[in-house]
């Protein structure tokens, strides 16, 4: 079961935001999943090809150093290793693996990090980019973490020195922001942080029941983004997980709120609206309702149809 975590800042901001305590705070829901029996929905492990590294997609690969976060989102897509300390952080031989697997596949141009969040872990991240710059074929890397939220005070010089060692490639941050409570004063001031050693920063949002399901909260969580200089990326549907179900939101009511939110936002605070297929092919946009079609199924990059839980 995904582990209880709670920075000092997280602490603080559950006494006073529900929606906030709802995403970290676990709820007995979590084990009364009904229809839900898939634990890894997007196949990461079949597609994990050396301890800490997945490759799913052809000229890119993602990069797990740690299990490990500042805290814990109860609807974590990897909640069933994310927080299994036993598990740990990628070591000097796993990484040289990695690299030798890279090389083995000079498709790879893109490298993204995620977890576990990287960005708890500097000294490894920073042993890692060191490795990692130095391959010719790689020409993007994206650094993916939840730490200007969960612990602002954790965007520290080390974690900047760490970001630093990339320099001849693009460096793209992709933070989490699902509500705009968390854009506090201590958060803004980790992005000022952040600002001068990556490229861009961007946003991804996951769309959860009793927290950001309706217009105004996104809204106003997108417009707040633009405004502290961070692009509103993805608006992700929850993936089936086991434990998650209570947070997924009726799906027709998601494509109303966005279908709204679409004429309201300008196209700079419009992150893409879609569903990260089960089985691991693709990331699907959604249609809104500005054209008509049907609401129950997709198809995914592959052509398989697939129906909409």
């Amino acid at each position: 079961m995904l582990a209880t975590r709670l920075s000092p800042h997280l602490k603080k901001l559950t006494k006073v935001c529900p929606e906030i305590y709802r995403q970290f705070v676990p709820s007995n829901k979590e084990e009364q999943d009904e229809t839900i029996t898939s634990a890894d929905p997007l196949l990461e492990e079949h597609f994990t090809v050396t301890r800490g590294l997945v490759h799913k997609y052809g000229n890119r690969a993602l990069v797990l150093l740690t299990m490990n976060c500042a805290a814990y989102c109860r609807f974590c897509t990897r909640r069933r290793k994310v927080s299994d300390i036993a598990k740990g952080i990628v070591s000097t031989k796993d990484l040289d693996n990695m690299v030798r697997y890279i090389k083995q596949h000079p498709e790879i141009k893109e490298l993204v990090f995620s977890g576990g969040d990287p960005m708890t872990v500097p000294e490894i991240l920073k042993q890692a980019l060191q490795k990692f710059v130095k391959l010719p074929q790689i020409k993007v890397i994206r650094v993916g973490s939840r730490l200007p939220v969960s612990n602002p005070s954790a965007v520290n010089k080390k974690l900047i020195e760490a970001l630093k060692i990339v320099k001849k490639q693009p460096l793209y941050l992709m933070l989490h922001f699902e509500h705009p409570a968390e854009i506090t004063e201590a958060t803004i001031k980790a992005l000022n942080r952040l600002r001068p050693v990556c490229t861009m920063m961007l946003s991804q949002t996951v769309s959860l029941k009793g927290v950001n399901d309706s217009v105004e909260i996104l809204y106003n969580l997108f417009s707040r983004l633009v405004e502290v200089g961070v692009k509103p990326y993805y608006f992700f549907r929850c993936d089936p997980v086991i434990g998650v179900e209570h947070f997924m939101v009726d799906f027709k009511k998601e494509i109303k709120i966005f279908t709204e939110l679409r004429k309201r936002l300008s196209g700079l605070a419009t992150p893409l609206y879609t569903i990260d297929a089960p089985d691991g092919s693709g990331k699907i946009p959604v249609p809104l309702d500005f054209w008509e079609f049907k609401a129950d199924s997709y198809k995914d990059f592959r052509g398989k149809k697939i129906k909409v839980k």
